[in-house]
Formats: structure tokens, C-alpha cells, sequence
């Protein structure tokens, strides 16, 4: 049997889950080649997130309170959850895939709890390893509630969090302003992470590539993957160039376009495109910059994440749009946002910001799929959804564990401690 550090892999995607699957399979001595179809890594869904490594808001969204919300919020253009009412097949398939997953719900937000504390270990570790600055915040998540329902809510989901191993406690209002004094505004409660923390998934994630690189993987930029096979012998993908690149094996962690890829390959992977928003806010001011707040947000009513990314920016993302393919940036999705940054820190001047949209691959199940193909040598490393720079780190180790069964030729189960098997 041929060694381990004579396969190749081919990593479709230039994200954080491709990078991190690189970074991971190199330490292993593998040869990995990335191709990304963009000039740089990370310029999609991982270019401009919340900011988040929030284990606390793993709470997948199989619930029916979701389904309430997103047709009582359909035909409101601002909605925090916004459903394009035009019918299509996937999105119809994947809304009956997301509404037979709502049995799940408590099972899914656990392990994905319990995932993102364990990623937290791999991502420290590795951005320690390669001496990597991403603007890390270790300052908690505090997540606010603006009525008793909705802090009842949270209280459920805070047991369910503690089975997976995370602790979160409830605050008082007064609690919360001694947390973060910048924060106006009315709150019946919120529920504070101390272990939680915010970074800049761009930066952290082209540092890692170049870390990655120092170990031998080969990342070809502007390299758009137009076809891909596998005769689970060898691998191969085509690109818009016309250039056929062949190796031992294939991985799947090209975001949205997933789907797109899997079909090519024999497999089905119901993968939607979530639209998320973003702003950026430029802290060009001393007033600015002391108003703005240091520890991370999560407004529950308006579904609105925060992260301070050093000294001078200030982000605000969330929002799900479900729109298809389209990343068109609309003024009245960020308006919202904007308008939220006005109400919370009135003293951050808002006049100097950067909008933009990402879509998320979100699976039915709100889990993210990490599994070997029907072929051998194909393996998925996609889904993560709206906490794909929480869950990448470990999402990459148990990839690599799939890789290495594959190389040695043993049966390696599906279902582990912290990933369900996947239909």
C-alpha cells in the first residue's frame, strides 16, 4: 500500500473550510492543491461575516417558531428573515428537508454546541502555532432579549447548550451594562459567554493559507472549476481554462456551489444559498471609537450580531434571505442594520461604512456535512451554514480522520461524538 504522504488531494474552495481542510490535511503530509476561483482565498461567504466564534448561538433553526416567522415576516422587505415567495424545486425541497428535521432540534443544537468547543482548541492552537493575528477578542458573546418570551426562550436553549458542554449565565439588565457600558437601549435580560470570542475570518483565514503553503500545499488562484469526476481510482477537475488536474482523491468545500459539485460527483447535497448582510463601520473618531462596543452582540429581536475588529472597525451582520444565487447588496436590508448601530451606540458616527452580502450553505438539518462521497475518494467539507469560522477548525480534523481511514483502507464510522451521519 502506497503511504500516506504519497496521495494528492484536490480541494475545491479557497474559503475557511477549504483553507482549514488544507491546513489540516498538510499536517498529515499530504499533498493538497486548492483551487479557488477568485485571486485571493476567502473573498466569498468568508470575506466579511459577524465575526463570531460563538459556540453559544448553536442553536440550529429546526423549530416551529421559524416557519411562524419567516410567513408572518414574508412580504416585509426588512425582516430579519426574509422568504423570496416565488416557488422553486430546491428551495421547496429543502424547506420539507428543513421542516422534517424539526424533531432533530434539540439532538442538533447539542452536537453542534459540543462542535464548537471543540473547534475552538484546533483554531487557538493552530493561530498560536503560526504566530497568526485576526484581531482576536477573548471578551465573551452577551445575547440580549428584549421580552420575557423570548428570554424564556433562551433559558431552553441555554440547557440544551450545557449538554453540550457549554456554560452560558443569565444577566440582569444592570448586569449588562456593567459587561459592555456602551450599550443603550431597554432589555428585559441577556445571557452571557465569557468563553465565546470574535476574530476577522478574512484575515485569520489568509494567514492560515499561508501557513498552509509553508507546508506544501499549492493554492491556484483563479482556478473556477468547471467540471469534476472521479472513477474512485483518480480524481479530476476542469477548469474554465481548459487545464484537466488529476489526483488521488477530491474534497468538496466550495460553499453554495457544493451542491453543484456533488451532483457532478454522484451524490446529492441539498445545500441552499442563505443570504446573510454585513456592514463595516470606519472608526475614524475618538468619539467613535470609544463609543463603540468591545464585547460581542447578539440582539435577539432584530437576529443582528456584533464584533469589534480592533481599534478602528466595528461590525454588524446577520439577516436570512432566501433569494437563490443572487448577491445583489439591497439598501433595504442594510438599512436595518445601520439603524440598529444608531439606536444601541448613538455616539458611533455612521457615516463612513462598507456594506456587503455573503451567501451562506446552509443544509436542511442546519449541520454541517463532513462525510466520504459514494466514490472512495470523494469527500464533503460543506454545509456550515451561518457558523462556518465557528465550526471550520474541527470540521478540518475530522476530515483528515476520513482521509486517513480512506488512505489505510478501514471502515471509518460516520457518526461520532460530534457529527451525526448524514442521509
Amino acid at each position: 500500500m502506497s503511504s500516506l504522504k504519497s496521495k494528492q488531494l484536490l480541494i475545491i474552495g479557497g474559503g475557511v473550510t477549504g483553507i482549514t481542510a488544507a491546513y489540516a490535511l498538510a499536517k498529515l503530509g499530504i499533498k493538497v492543491t486548492v483551487l479557488e476561483r477568485h485571486r485571493y482565498p476567502a473573498m466569498e461567504t468568508s470575506f466579511a461575516n459577524g465575526g463570531q466564534l460563538s459556540a453559544s448561538n448553536a442553536e440550529v433553526w429546526n423549530h416551529p417558531a421559524t416557519i411562524l416567522k419567516a410567513i408572518k415576516w414574508m412580504l416585509k422587505p426588512d425582516a430579519p428573515l426574509l422568504v423570496n415567495p416565488r416557488p422553486t424545486w430546491h428551495k421547496l425541497s429543502w424547506f420539507a428537508e428543513f421542516m422534517s428535521n424539526i424533531p432533530k432540534y434539540r439532538e442538533n443544537t447539542i452536537q453542534t454546541a459540543a462542535l464548537a468547543i471543540a473547534a475552538r482548541e484546533h483554531l487557538f492552537a493552530w493561530a498560536s502555532d503560526e504566530g497568526i493575528d485576526f484581531d482576536l477578542e477573548q471578551r465573551g458573546i452577551l445575547h440580549v432579549y428584549r421580552d420575557r418570551a423570548s428570554f424564556k426562550h433562551a433559558q431552553a436553549v441555554s440547557a440544551l447548550l450545557a449538554k453540550g458542554g457549554l456554560s452560558r449565565v443569565a444577566v440582569s439588565p444592570d448586569e449588562m451594562k456593567s459587561i459592555e457600558p456602551s450599550l443603550q437601549g431597554q432589555f428585559y435580560g441577556g445571557f452571557y459567554t465569557e468563553s465565546d470570542s470574535t476574530g476577522d475570518i478574512h484575515r485569520f483565514t489568509n494567514a492560515l493559507a499561508q501557513a498552509a503553503q509553508a507546508k506544501g500545499v499549492l493554492i491556484r488562484s483563479n482556478a473556477s472549476v468547471v467540471d469534476a469526476g472521479s472513477d474512485s481510482d483518480r480524481a479530476w477537475a476542469k477548469l474554465a481554462s481548459g487545464e484537466r488536474l488529476e489526483a488521488d482523491g477530491i474534497v468538496i468545500s466550495a460553499g453554495v456551489e457544493s451542491r453543484r459539485f456533488a451532483a457532478m460527483l454522484g451524490d446529492r447535497m441539498n445545500i441552499y444559498p442563505v443570504k446573510g448582510y454585513s456592514i463595516t463601520v470606519h472608526l475614524d473618531d475618538e468619539t467613535s471609537i470609544a463609543a463603540a462596543p468591545r464585547v460581542s452582540l447578539l440582539d435577539d429581536a432584530s437576529k443582528l450580531v456584533s464584533s469589534r475588529l480592533g481599534k478602528g472597525r466595528f461590525r454588524v451582520a446577520g439577516t436570512a434571505e432566501f433569494n437563490g444565487f443572487n448577491r445583489d447588496i439591497r439598501a433595504d436590508r442594510i438599512s436595518p442594520l445601520v439603524a440598529w448601530v444608531n439606536e444601541c451606540f448613538p455616539a458611533v458616527n455612521t457615516r463612513q461604512l462598507t456594506p456587503w452580502a455573503g451567501l451562506r450553505p446552509m443544509m436542511p438539518n442546519m449541520m454541517p456535512r463532513v462525510s466520504q462521497g459514494s466514490r472512495p475518494n470523494v469527500f464533503y467539507n460543506t454545509g456550515h451554514g451561518h457558523l462556518g469560522w465557528t465550526l471550520c477548525a474541527i470540521t478540518a480534523v475530522k476530515l483528515s480522520h476520513l482521509v486517513s481511514a480512506w488512505e489505510r483502507q478501514a471502515v471509518f464510522p460516520l457518526r461520532t461524538s460530534f457529527l451525526p451521519q448524514q442521509p
